[in-house]
């Protein structure tokens, strides 16, 4: 125990740290674990990354953090780049990847868990939830309270814009109220002021529209604001649903609902996943679904009788 005492100090004297590419020949992987987001300003990413850190605190496992900006190719650059540092685990956002980035994973020597999503084609282990029935969930909402006219706003277009949108044209379609002029989408990414812009864009098409679902909450509020200028009572004459439920939906006025997802619990548990995976312990379920909930707010609780 001396000896191990006096190695410690002469260690800490010198200043020495240990070489992570030799340790990563001597073991086959090194203690990282390569984060893959498409954004690192994006509130509902940096929620992920809470949970992903939360879990990764006090063990021995390294969180490095790669952001793809929504670039296929630039996903494809940040798998190969981590794959060469010999990783002990992988998580990564999404379902679509390229079918390059797919390959390389598939033939990747680490665990792997894609997050936000779920589906039946795993590569390793997954957790999220379904934006199709999000979205199917949330448009029902909308018609339940009585709207008439719903119309969707859309931002970047990426694979889970797309999903949303599908569910609320399944939605829209099975009631008979489906239709495209009410549907506006850009590939632009999502800010508040794209939403009063969509939200502007809309109203000149079809004036007549009564509730709208947005792909995310800052077109929500975006939209909230266009009818607030143009003197369009919330909830009474548009209904007006977000995604996500970030903070400022609870805090806006009238307050907005939303779909809640649970992205801090995604994070947390993609790391104790990959964690218990590494130390020996499989998950007794591979694809963990976390679902979403329907957060009511005054935006969407219109009075049906009137």
């Amino acid at each position: 125990m001396k000896s191990l005492e006096r190695i410690r100090e002469v260690i800490k004297r010198l200043g020495y740290t240990p070489d992570p590419a030799a340790q990563a020949l001597a073991a086959g992987r090194t203690n990282v674990i390569g984060v893959i987001v498409p954004s690192v300003t994006n509130n509902v990413f940096a929620d992920v990354m809470r949970g992903v850190y939360t879990a990764a605190e006090n063990t021995r496992w390294q969180v490095q953090l790669g952001n793809s900006r929504y670039s296929p190719l630039e996903e494809e650059r940040l798998v190969r780049t981590f794959i060469s540092q010999r990783p002990a685990g992988l998580i990564i956002s999404g379902i679509d990847q390229s079918e390059e980035t797919r390959a390389l994973l598939q033939a990747a020597s680490c665990r792997i868990v894609q997050i936000m999503e779920t589906s039946d084609r795993p590569l390793d282990m997954m957790v999220g939830f379904s934006h199709l029935e999000g979205a199917r969930a949330a448009t029902r909402h909308l018609i339940e309270m009585g709207y008439k006219k719903p119309g969707f706003l859309g931002a970047r277009l990426d694979p889970r814009t797309q999903r949303r949108l599908q569910g609320f044209r399944d939605v829209t379609r099975e009631a008979g109220l489906l239709d495209a002029t009410r549907i506006v989408t850009t590939p632009q990414a999502s800010t508040v002021t794209l939403g009063c812009m969509l939200m502007a864009e809309l109203l000149s098409r079809a004036p007549d529209t009564d509730a709208i679902l947005c792909n995310n909450d800052d077109l929500a509020l975006g939209a909230l604001f266009e009818c607030q200028r143009r003197g369009i009572p919330v909830p009474h004459d548009m209904g007006i649903c977000g995604f996500n439920d970030l903070e400022m939906m609870a805090a806006a006025y009238p307050s907005v609902t939303s779909v809640r997802t649970h992205r801090y619990e995604m994070g947390e548990k993609a790391m104790q996943m990959l964690a218990d995976a590494l130390n020996g312990q499989e998950p007794s379920e591979p694809v963990v679904d976390l679902g979403f909930d329907i957060v009511v707010r005054q935006s969407s609780m219109r009075d049906q009788n009137t």
